[in-house]
């Protein structure tokens, strides 16, 4: 929301979302930032596999996740990182974004993480999360045909990885 707007009324205010009407006409959902997390060794992708309840499926997605009041989206990349996936590494971020501005705030920002080390997290009590490397042509296929489920985040660290790798 920009400085000079304010809602006409708070519909819903949850946990992580916030449902407001602009101008008594439009929906709009509040969302926290949240870091996407593209990892690379050896032509190959970092990804994370997770029953998630709202679409009721297994996704095939990159590491993401909130930033927490008062987190640079860089702290919150190393974090999320670590606590899914046992992992830190240099970040620099490659693109910001916004997930759908037509009805939501949610901003992305989508991080390089290089030189990886171990570096053990403790994942969230509610995350039943499997690591797993895959080739990013085979995770973009594979979105692309449904044959697994991802998200718009897991796509653009897909198409950042194939042009980082040349592909």
């Amino acid at each position: 929301m920009t400085s000079n707007e304010t809602p006409d009324k708070t519909i819903y205010e949850g946990h992580i979302v916030k449902l407001e009407l602009l101008e008594g006409k439009w929906e709009a959902v509040r969302h926290a930032p949240a870091v996407v997390i593209l990892a690379l060794r050896d032509g190959k992708m970092l990804c994370v596999r997770q029953q998630r309840r709202v679409v009721g499926a297994d996704t095939l997605e990159v590491p993401a996740g909130l930033i927490d009041e008062g987190e640079t989206p860089e702290a919150a990349a190393r974090r999320e990182l670590s606590e899914e996936t046992n992992f830190d590494g240099d970040m620099t971020l490659l693109t910001r974004f916004y997930s759908s501005p037509g009805f939501c705030d949610e901003e992305l920002f989508v991080f390089r993480a290089e030189n990886l080390v171990d570096k053990p997290g403790t994942p969230d009590a509610d995350e039943d999360i499997t690591v797993e490397w895959h080739d990013p042509s085979h995770v973009l296929e594979a979105l692309r045909t449904g044959r697994e489920k991802g998200s718009a985040s897991t796509i653009t660290a897909t198409l950042f990885a194939l042009r980082e790798l040349g592909r």
